[in-house]
């Protein structure tokens, strides 16, 4: 039976290393659900697979892009989509690996058929927020489309932008291309969630952070500042590290907060991954287990 083993989990909870026993054991290569690792210009503050790890084990979709690229998760849904036809030709099992909520959804679930927006609405919404502001775009959003407003996080840029893309580019509201509709997949789905004690987690992504800034996160940064306006930079890390190149906070401040709101982040991927029953939960260090839970469910 084909089948596309997924393991997610929040970040820093050990899933590069993990995923890379489970491929050797299927004979698979893995795909990469990450919404930022696919940037080659942010390896090292994506937490990316190493050079070393990419050659242990085939992945997909990890530098495959560039921070000027426009993507998305429908787009990353139809990219999935054709490479599982693919692999599924020589692999009876497919690893697919992430913390990005809205990839995974993607794939297993599948998403809206939302319009690609075009580069002319794409450029008038970026020069429309830098020149007016967010709170406006909000406000504009509040008059175009009031359902969308309601539940949309009103304080990220790229989710204000891309719902007002779609209002401008079709003349119809955001919502009303929304049907949660849930696609049926040629393929049998197998869930596997990794998590820890709370504390524990928290202690991984503060000790990451640091050796993240020991292997060159900072200089990572700066290489890209210039760009400080790309969507693929709204993210944790590069945020916080913009403001102190800036002048507006320490370097030791700007650590302290990307640490925190990796933390708050990672409560987030837990919030939505718990609301998913198909999902069986492990410790990652349970490797054993996980391998004997796969085996007997393909």
């Amino acid at each position: 039976m084909k089948t596309l083993v997924v393991v997610l989990g929040p970040t820093a909870v050990g899933k590069t290393e993990l995923c890379l026993q489970l491929a050797e054991h299927l004979h698979t290569p893995i795909i990469n659900a990450d919404s930022r690792q696919i940037f080659a210009e942010l390896p090292i503050g994506t937490a990316a697979p190493t050079v070393e790890q990419q050659q242990r084990i085939k992945h997909y979709f990890v530098g495959n892009h560039h921070i000027q690229d426009y993507y998305s998760a429908s787009m990353y849904e139809e990219d999935v989509m054709n490479l599982l036809t693919k692999l599924f030709q020589k692999h009876e099992q497919v690893l697919l690996s992430g913390g990005s909520m809205m990839y995974i959804d993607a794939v297993c679930k599948g998403i809206d058929d939302i319009p690609t927006v075009d580069d002319n609405t794409r450029n008038t919404l970026k020069e429309k927020l830098s020149r007016e502001g967010l709170p406006i775009l909000v406000e504009e959003l509040h008059k175009l489309d009031p359902e969308h407003w309601a539940i949309v996080d009103r304080s990220n840029p790229r989710r204000v932008v891309h719902a007002l893309e779609i209002c401008y580019m079709t003349g119809k509201s955001y919502t009303s291309f929304r049907k949660h509709a849930i696609k049926k997949r040629p393929f049998h789905i197998l869930k596997i969630g990794l998590n820890m004690d709370r504390e524990r987690l928290y202690a991984n992504i503060n000790n990451r952070v640091l050796q993240m800034m020991d292997h060159g996160m900072e200089e990572e940064a700066r290489r890209v500042y210039p760009q400080k306006g790309l969507n693929a930079l709204n993210t944790v890390g590069y945020k916080e590290l913009f403001e102190y190149f800036d002048g507006k906070t320490t370097r030791d401040e700007a650590i302290f907060k990307i640490q925190s709101n990796t933390r708050k982040y990672m409560r987030k991927q837990l919030t939505w991954f718990k609301k998913d029953n198909e999902i069986k939960w492990f410790n990652p260090e349970n490797s054993k287990e996980i391998i004997n839970y796969i085996d007997s469910n393909i």
